[in-house]
């Protein structure tokens, strides 16, 4: 399945973005910054990561219920759900 460009697109900035941030935390723990300040950063780039999966899905989910080719059963489509929980 392809994904809608406008969809790749904002899931790759976000990835880049992403990207960076766990440049930063490898950065932060060479520094020896503190236990707060890393946290803080892998917190939010676990919401990010979390607004990535959710973005997919949504579309994947779109593309499912219009495609009446899939090949995804109700049941594979909640396991992938429950998966990002």
């Amino acid at each position: 399945m392809r994904f809608p460009e406008e969809v790749t697109d904002d899931v790759t900035k976000r990835l880049r973005r992403v990207e960076g941030q766990v440049r930063g935390v490898q950065q932060m723990i060479e520094d020896g910054r503190s236990c707060q300040d890393v946290v803080t950063q892998l917190s939010a780039i676990k919401s990010a990561m979390d607004r990535v999966n959710y973005r997919l899905f949504s579309a994947g989910m779109r593309h499912c219920v219009i495609d009446d080719n899939n090949d995804m059963s109700p049941d594979d489509l909640e396991k992938l759900f429950v998966k990002l929980g």
